[in-house]
């Protein structure tokens, strides 16, 4: 009885070998054969359901989680120890690795950087979307690819250099209060008078002939003190007067703190308690000295620029900056240094922007200087370049080379005009069949008229 179990033990286990062994006797399946490499895709209504065959009539198979068969005992009336085993789903091909079945359709549903387009993983060497700026910038030249078409200097560019932030501790300019000047001159006047008639009142002025008797005979610390109040009222009144001039503008601060602006033309009464500054809101010229510069091919050159300015917030004017001509000063000196290390002062070929083209500099520095001298409130109107030259130590050997590239430029046209002019020639010869000619003496003609008509212009020029 204990040999017949372990034979039968025996023999349960051999089997269980066999089927791990065999993929077949595993899953109940045949093996699927290598895909071929342009198998067009059955659409989903054509194709058959997906499912397991259905079993033959008498056949003993079973389904664990009812995708796949396993397979039948192998004799009636054996023992089946061995519990039913659950089919693995994979693809096996000769050519691909063990792909677990729920990263073959996985998709890119959350944004993720993973798997993209039916399971294909990303590329993590593509070039990834930019994010949203979060703080302001300019336009700026636009940076493609390595392989990328790069933009001409002609092409459109964005401003160089990006504007500074305004200082938040200065605050921009408001109305600080004022009055007409003839209401403070009234008012000064009465102050006067009150303060005459108080100390008339106390009996404190001299006995003049032409006024009438005090009316109180001693009212002396009244009097005094209505005087001294209604002189006040009148020293206010005159201390706070002012000329206000066309195209200048009083500023009013204490104790270092921007206290307002007035704008006021004629005569106005200012508070007479704040410090105050008088600016001058008129479109004025600078004119700098020569500033040195490098231009695009290293060569030292001097330039003179002509800025037409004025100051539009004197409150920045005032507080942002120590001297407002000396940080528009500065703020060219730095736009120019950018711009010119841009272009070369001359060409030598043709086709390629210089510092010549004074339209497009003057463009590009009034841009840039507006926007850096914004910060001490003032508005830029023109930046215009009035003089490029080279420096000294470089202007005699530049000049000889430009000499030889004007002389070569010169040349080059006469040889183009000579040609044009001998084939024009020839071709009309042998239009009107005034001359036949072979291949030779074609040849030696229009070395003939090319040599005449050089001598020819060379010696007129």
């Amino acid at each position: 009885m204990t040999e017949a179990r372990m034979g039968t033990t025996s023999s349960d286990t051999g089997r269980d070998r066999a089927a791990l062994a065999d993929p077949v006797a595993r899953t109940g399946l045949p093996e699927p054969a290598s895909p071929a490499p342009a198998e067009r895709p059955v659409s989903p209504e054509a194709a058959p359901p997906a499912g397991p065959p259905a079993p033959e009539p008498g056949s003993a198979t079973g389904s664990a989680t009812g995708s796949a068969p396993v397979a039948a005992p192998a004799a009636d009336g054996a023992e089946n120890s061995a519990p039913p085993r659950r089919a693995v789903r994979v693809i096996r091909n000769a050519d691909t690795m063990e792909i677990p079945v729920h990263l073959l359709f996985r998709e890119e549903a959350d944004g993720g950087e993973g798997v993209r387009d039916g399971g294909r993983p990303a590329d993590p060497f593509a070039p990834r979307p930019a994010p949203e700026a979060a703080f302001r910038t300019v336009a700026a030249p636009h940076r493609g690819s390595a392989g990328a078409h790069r933009p001409g200097p002609d092409a459109p560019r964005g401003p160089l250099l990006c504007p500074p932030a305004l200082d938040e501790s200065v605050p921009a300019e408001h109305a600080a209060p004022s009055l007409p000047g003839s209401l403070a001159v009234a008012v000064a006047a009465g102050g006067a008078a009150g303060a005459g008639g108080a100390l008339w009142w106390g009996g404190l002025l001299p006995a003049v002939a032409w006024l009438p008797p005090a009316g109180a005979e001693s009212g002396g610390a009244v009097a005094w003190v209505l005087a001294a109040g209604a002189g006040a009222v009148t020293a206010v009144s005159l201390g706070g007067l002012a000329r206000g001039r066309t195209g200048w503008a009083w500023v009013q601060g204490r104790f270092g703190r921007y206290r307002g602006t007035v704008r006021r033309t004629g005569l106005v009464w200012l508070n007479p308690l704040a410090g105050r500054c008088r600016m001058d809101l008129r479109p004025r010229h600078w004119r700098s000295a020569p500033l040195p510069a490098v231009d695009a091919d290293g060569v030292a050159v001097e330039v003179v620029l002509h800025v037409v300015w004025r100051v539009a917030d004197t409150a920045r004017a005032a507080h942002a900056v120590d001297d407002v001509a000396r940080h528009l000063g500065e703020c060219a000196e730095a736009a120019l240094a950018r711009v010119v290390s841009r272009r070369p002062v001359d060409a030598f070929r043709p086709g390629v922007p210089t510092l010549r083209h004074t339209e497009a500099v003057a463009e590009e520095l009034t841009g840039l200087v507006a926007g850096a001298a914004a910060v001490a409130g003032l508005e830029v109107f023109a930046v215009q370049p009035v003089r490029i030259a080279y420096a000294p130590e470089v202007a005699e050997a530049m000049g000889r080379r430009r000499l030889a590239a004007l002389d070569a430029l010169h040349r080059d046209a006469l040889l183009a005009e000579a040609v044009d002019a001998v084939e024009e020639t020839v071709r009309r010869l042998t239009a009107r069949g005034l001359v036949e000619l072979d291949a030779r003496e074609h040849k030696a003609l229009v070395r003939d008229l090319t040599v005449a008509f050089c001598a020819g212009r060379t010696a007129g020029g």
